[in-house]
């Protein structure tokens, strides 16, 4: 079987690999790439935890070919993070306690950014709403929900 080429951006970063057909952009993201904050939770688009943006649109990695992103902008939770420096939300799930095992975290993330960016003010209603994809099974929900709108305020003040 032949492999594929293909030519991306992530996290601003040209990038390229080749991968075969039928191999996820999850599997490209983790085993081409060496990207390994998105996880494989269920492998059929219902936990949420492999979530990463491919030209902006909130999108399960594990639902997307890898072939598909070729000439796509794609954002994991790797660019995330300013350097050292986290971003508001990372900084807000660690104060808030909204995280425990990190499996779902970076997705959750990656989720929350998605909304932030398209709505900067959201109502918890919204927020649960937006998060319902993405699946915890450790710390609830109430921390989480807390940490997205204490990160939205923060946000907005900026």
């Amino acid at each position: 079987m032949s492999k594929i080429h293909v030519t991306t951006r992530i996290n601003g970063d040209e990038a390229e690999f080749l991968c075969d057909a039928e191999e996820t952009l999850l599997d490209v993201l983790r085993d081409h790439l060496n990207l390994t904050g998105a996880k494989e939770g269920c492998a059929s688009g219902d936990c949420g935890a492999c979530s990463v943006t491919l030209n902006g649109r909130l999108v399960c990695s594990c639902l997307v070919l890898g072939a598909e992103a070729d000439g796509a902008e794609i954002a994991t939770i790797e660019g995330m993070a300013s350097g050292e420096k986290l971003h508001v939300l990372q900084q807000k799930f660690l104060d808030h306690a909204a995280l425990q095992c990190g499996i779902c975290t970076p997705g959750i993330l990656i989720a929350a950014k998605s909304l932030l960016e398209k709505n900067p003010d959201p109502s918890e209603t919204e927020v649960r709403y937006w998060l319902a994809g993405n699946l915890c099974r450790c710390t609830g929900y109430d921390k989480i929900i807390n940490a997205v709108i204490d990160a939205a305020a923060e946000m907005r003040k900026v």
